[in-house]
This record gives C-alpha cells, structure tokens and sequence, in this order.
C-alpha cells in the first residue's frame, strides 16, 4: 500500500481518537470511564497493527529518536518492572473498572505517542491535530455549560459540571491542555475570521475551566498565566508587550487581594468560582484527608523505595497506615485508591526508579524548548506557552491523578515537543516536507519477514480486541442487567443469573463484576430469606465463591477481605439453625480479623468484627472491640451508637442512655438502624425536653418510617419549638402530602407558623 495511504488512515485515526472524550454509554458499569477507555483500546489496536505494517514497509517512516521518547519510553518501562513485583499484579496490569488506568491500558497511550511522532511531520498535519482536539473541546465545554444551568443532567449537580468527562477536577485538566492547544492555533493563523473562531472555542473552555469548580486547575492554569506574563517581562524585547504584562501582573495580584479581603461581599459570595476560591483553606475536609494520603505514602516509601508495591496498588499503602482521625473529616470515600497527586502516587506504587522517570520526562521537555528558544527556534510566545502548559498540567496534578482525558492531551504535547525539537522554525519545515514526499512517493513491497511480522500483529490484534475489549463490554453490559434486577426489580435470582452471565466471559477485569455481586447481595440479604432453601443455599455458595476469588488476588487488600468477612457472616446468618453457622461465622472472623491487620485504623471494620461476635451471643467481647474502635477516634460517632444498642441489649439501660446521648451530639443519628430502639431513646428524651436530640431522633424515625404521618407532625412541633420555622412547615406539608385527610389541618398548622 503507497505510504500515502498509511499516512493518512493513521492521522485520521489519531483524531477519531479525540471521540473517545466525548462517549459515554450507559449500559456499562462505570460508562465514563469504560465507554472512553474500550473505544480508545480497540481503536489503537487497530491502528497499532497498520503502523507496523508502516513501518516494516516504509523504514524511513519510524519515528527519529529523541529525548523525549527516551524519557517516556524509561518511564513506561519503570511502570512495567514495578507491574511484574506489584503485590497485585492483576490490578496492576489490568487496572479496575473503575479508573481502567492498568499498565495494559497505559501502553494504548504509549503507542498513541508514538503513531502521533511517526505521521505528524508538518505543520498542516499538526493544525489538523490541533483542529479536530478542539472541535471535542467545543462539545464538551458545551455540555459542561450547559450542566451548570440545567440543560444537561448531571448526576453530580451543577456547582461542578463534569461535562462527558465524568469528572470535574478532569474537566478542569482538559480544559487547560484545550486553551494552550487553542493559543497555538491562533498564534500561527493569519486569517482574522478564523482566529475569532479559535478565540470563541476558547471562551468556552475557560467557561469550562470556571465552572468545574476544581481548585487545582484554577491554581495550575493561574500560575501558568502568570509565568507566562513574567517571561515576557523578563525576556521580551518588545517595550509595549513587557509594559503591558507587567500590568496584567499587577492587576491580577491586585484583584486576588482584593477578593480575599471582601470574600464577606455580595459579589463573591453571589459567585461559585470566587466563592469556591475563597474557601480555600489548610482546614479544608477535602485538603486534610489528601494530606493524610500522602503522609501514609511518606511512611511507607523506605519499605519499597526503588519499585513501590506496585503500579495502582496505592490502596495497601493508604490502608496500611491509615489515620483514624480521617472520620473526623468525612466520614464517606475513606477509600483511597490513589493518592490524588500524581507524583506522590507514582512514587509510593512504581518507586523512585518511576519517579524519577516521570519526572526526567519534563525535565527533558524544559532542556529541549529552552535550547530550541536559544537556537532562535521558538520564538517567545511557543516558548513560554508550551513551558506554562507543562507548569500548569504539573500543578493541578498535584491534587488529582491522570485519567483518559489528560493522557490524550499530555501525549500531544510531549509529541509535539519531541516535533520542535527536530529542529522546527516554528513555520513549515521545507526540508521534512520533501523527506516525506519521497516517502509518500517511493512504493514499494514489503518483504517476507516484515509481511510474517505484520501478520502475527494483526491477529495478535483479533484476539485483544475480542479478549480484551469486546468480552469485558459483555461482561459490563451484564453486570449493569444484573444491578437492574437487585435495585429495581428486586429479583435476586434473575440478578445472579445475569451476574453468572457477565462473569463467564471470564475477562482480567471480573473483580468488579463479582465485587459488585457480593455487596448487592449483602445488602438485599432479606430477599435471599425468602427463597427457597435449595435456591438460596445456591446463591449464597456462589456469592462466597466469588468473594474468595477477589481475596485471593491480594490477601493484604483490606476492602476485599471485608467484604469476604460480610459474605461469611451473611452465609453464618443464613444457616443460623444448623451447624454451618459456626463454621461461617469463624470464617467471617477471620476475614475480618485480616481486614483489620491489613487497616488496623479503620473503625468500621471493627463494628464487624463486633457483630460476628453478637450473633454469637458473646456480648462482653463484641463491647471490648467496640471499646478499642472508640479509642481508636473517639469523636467517631458511630462507635457510641453502636455500644448504645449493645448496652440496652444487655440491661444496663443507665449506660446506654450515656452513650446514645454522646451518639447524637455527635451527629451519629443516622448510624441507628433500629426504628424500635429510635422510639426508645426518644421516649426516654422527650420527658427531659432534650429538643435538640429528640429533634434528630425523630427527624432519624421520620427517615425509616417515612409514611407515618404523625412522625411528621411530632417533627414539625419540635422544629418549631427550636425555632425552625421553614423546617416545621415542610414537615407539616410532608403530613398533607401522605395523608390527604390531614391536608387541611397542616394548612392551618403552616398558617399559624407564618402568623407567630
């Protein structure tokens, strides 16, 4: 095939690429991210197949060698090596469902680099590139915008559009590699009507880059704008353009002090971007529990200094060490299965060796553009904006990791600097333009070796895509039929023939696929009661199978060996008259008993622990672990709570009222399972006129009985004895609303409220 041929299916593939931002398929489990990432694998498949036939056909195609290519091809090796001694090297080869960031999934990006280094020779081809990136950042930045003012559902709200990203703190990311793709764009274009194009796709994104609310990508794109400014102060030669930046400058330290001296006004508060600027503090719950991620990666760093416990195996280390005060500020995603810095996650999982070459990348990327500045090859403006652009991509990874939609972009930019390196003027480099016409001219026949190669890669390429690829989005697909059935029509039986379905297409990526089985069964065990005893006792053999399967990938995970103890203790549960309940439910300590070796930090798990121990009837030492979980943290609310309930069980009313009442100050009313004991303690308040926590106890009983209309108009008396009126008549609607014979009486009770 003429090279022509090649060159152009494979610049065109590189931007059909670009789709891949944008898709999102519903029927997928995770369709943010599987949708992107499976399109992406099969398309670079593909074209990975007929680049090697390129390139065995036409050697004066490959791709010249570079720094650039050096550094990222040290760093993806890092990676590798760091895969093969992973503790997990499933997880770190395959990667999980839910980021699909395995070194499987890596190398996709590593051969888009270098297709993008083989075929973008010219300028014409790059502006192509440029072109096509920023038509999906149209359409993304339009739906992101039209999220935050409800023309697009977003299941995350409209304070942070997550566009088809799925991901705010990505939107911002995207949108910065956007605006600088844009900026060069328009710095080589002449045409004023084109440019104005360019400038309103730009408007978008930065409206994007506002509206994600992410405050890494404010800071790294602020910082790189001010840089940016800097350099021409410093080494601009024109006097307007350095007396004009240097304002810039002033005005933008002016107005920062500004905003934060009036943070109190209408106008920031009336503003989500300056009001979510402003509340920036050390203090921030979000900050606080990433700064004690990466405390936990400093701790465990001198025990794998040199290749980490593997590629994605951030996990064993956050639970490793994990900080029990982490529930003093939320009590919700305590799992972190990375670090949210990008540089501290690469060097806690893949060791120095990848930290150091990930970050030798940059390194040779400023060493190029500034020895390209110097030879007068860059002019200031691509200087400073290529430099700025890889600033501000570093900052904002700071406080996020890579994903899709910056791996797409970043490998642009390094291939695009690997471009100028090879020595480009920064206008069409007449000397590439004829070496690739007699390229493109000269055609000849590929030889027999080259042919064998070529063709083990293509179906070395059938069996990916369809092993890889096509059997996990069946797999995905399945699993999603299978959740239909647990959470809307509540047939488990119909749900785990769909999860047997999903899981015997047997991919790398079933983990999630039988994790999310195990917890849905656990969680609509009441269904599983109701079955016949043959039925059931096959679900709940099934359901363990899978549980051990997940456990038996990392025996150190301590999420995995949860849920293994969860799965036993549901089975204990299940045959509680008969002699398997012990042999489960000392299986079930035992699981858990390694989930908390593997997070001894971990309150929760403790509660557990302290259930196995309960339906047991072994009261004395469910209280001595619970007792150890208060002291772990003992502002952890749901620890009282539970030892409330256990103290009441055992008779000791006088300590259980103690501790409920720690409980409730604490905010631990949601933690109360039980409606009949919720009745109790607000039986044994309500004589004590305690408002405040008859208010919660009852608000909390209102939650699990919700149809009751006299819990509503006992709520609604209290909300106005504390004062609350707007919550009293809301409460009092809710009475209406249930009950159409009362509708009248709440009407009156909500007039008599507005009256006082």
């Amino acid at each position: 095939m003429p090279a022509k041929y090649y060159k152009n299916i494979l610049i065109g593939g590189v931007c059909l690429a670009f789709i891949s931002l944008i898709l999102v398929f519903e029927n997928l489990l995770f369709p943010y991210i599987t949708s992107k990432q499976i399109y992406f694998n099969i398309l670079l498949e593909i074209l990975g197949v007929i680049w090697i036939f390129f390139i065995l056909q036409y050697p004066e195609a490959r791709p010249k060698k570079s720094l650039v290519t050096y550094g990222i091809g040290a760093f993806f090796l890092a990676l590798l090596i760091s895969t093969i001694f992973s503790v997990d090297f499933n997880l770190s080869f395959w990667g999980d469902i839910e980021r699909m960031l395995g070194w499987f999934h890596l190398a996709h990006f590593l051969l888009f680099y270098l297709i993008i280094i083989t075929v973008f020779r010219r300028w014409k081809d790059w502006k192509l590139l440029f072109i096509a990136f920023t038509l999906i950042s149209v359409i993304v930045s339009i739906v992101g915008i039209g999220q935050r003012y409800g023309i697009f559902n977003s299941p995350w709200g409209t304070d942070r559009v997550i566009s088809t990203i799925g991901n705010a703190a990505y939107v911002g990311a995207f949108a910065i590699f956007s605006l600088y793709f844009i900026a060069i764009l328009m710095l080589k274009e002449k045409n004023r009507l084109i440019n104005a194009l360019y400038a309103a796709a730009g408007l978008l994104a930065f409206i994007a880059l506002i509206f994600s609310g992410t405050r890494g990508a404010y800071l790294g794109f602020g910082i790189g704008v001010i840089i940016f400014l800097l350099l021409y102060v410093f080494l601009g030669e024109n006097k307007k353009a350095k007396k004009i930046s240097g304002a810039l400058i002033f005005l933008a330290i002016v107005s920062v002090v500004l905003i934060f001296a009036y943070k109190d006004a209408g106008l920031v508060k009336n503003s989500a971007f300056l009001r979510r600027i402003t509340t920036s503090k050390l203090t921030d719950a979000t900050l606080q529990t990433r700064l004690i991620s990466w405390k936990t990666a400093a701790k465990d760093f001198p025990s794998h200094p040199i290749l980490g416990t593997g590629y994605g195996n951030f996990a064993i280390t956050f639970d490793k060490y994990f900080d029990p005060n982490f529930y003093n500020y939320t009590s919700s995603e305590t799992y972190f299965d990375r670090a949210h810095n990008n540089l501290v996650d690469i060097a806690s999982t893949a060791g120095g060796l990848g930290a150091l070459t990930y970050l030798a990348v940059f390194a040779i990327c400023f060493y190029l553009l500034i020895r390209g500045y110097r030879a007068g090859r860059l002019d200031l403006t691509q200087f400073g904006l290529l430099t700025t652009l890889i600033i501000a991509y570093f900052l904002q990874n700071l406080f996020v990791f890579d994903a899709l939609a910056t791996y797409i972009p970043l490998m642009i930019l390094l291939a695009y600097i690997h471009w100028l390196a090879g020595g480009a003027p920064g206008e069409d480099r007449e000397e590439e333009e004829d070496e690739w016409e007699e390229i493109i001219d000269l055609e000849r026949q590929i030889k027999a070796n080259g042919l064998a190669i070529g063709t083990v890669a293509g179906i070395v390429m059938l069996i990916v895509v369809y092993q890889y690829n096509i059997k996990p989005i069946e797999m995905l697909s399945a699993t999603i039929d299978g959740q239909m059935e647990f959470s809307v029509n509540r047939d488990i039986i119909k749900a785990t023939e769909a999860y047997k379905k999903a899981l015997s297409y047997n991919t790398p990526l079933d983990r999630d696929s039988r994790n999310t089985f195990v917890v849905s069964l656990t969680k609509n065990s009441p269904l599983l009661f109701s079955l016949a005893p043959d039925k059931g006792e096959e679900i709940i053999k099934y359901g363990v199978e899978l549980a051990e399967k997940n456990a038996k990938l990392n025996p150190a995970d301590s999420m995995y060996e949860l849920v293994l103890g969860q799965m036993y203790y549901l089975a204990s549960a299940y045959f509680s008259n008969s002699d398997k309940f012990y042999y489960y439910s000392k299986l079930a300590e035992e699981a858990i008993d390694k989930a908390i070796a593997s997070s001894p930090g971990r309150v929760p798990v403790y509660f557990e622990r302290a259930q196995v121990f309960l339906s047991r009837g072994e009261i004395d030492k469910a209280i001595e672990v619970l007792q150890y979980a208060q002291k772990l943290n003992p502002k952890y609310a749901e620890t009282y709570c539970h030892l409330s309930r256990i103290y009441y069980f055992k008779k000791d009313e006088a300590k259980a009222y103690e501790l409920s009442g720690q409980c409730l100050d604490l905010g631990g009313v949601s933690s109360i399972t039980s409606a009949d004991y919720v009745k109790v303690l607000f039986a044994y308040y309500q004589p004590k006129n305690e408002w405040e926590r008859m208010k919660n106890l009852m608000g909390r009983l209102a939650e699990m009985e919700p149809n009751n209309p006299q819990h509503w108009v006992d709520l609604a008396k209290i909300q106005l004895q504390l004062g609350d009126k707007e919550s009293a008549k809301a409460s009092a609607a809710k009475v209406g609303e249930i009950d159409p014979s009362l509708k009248s009486a709440a009407l009156q009770f909500i007039k008599q409220i507005e009256a006082k």
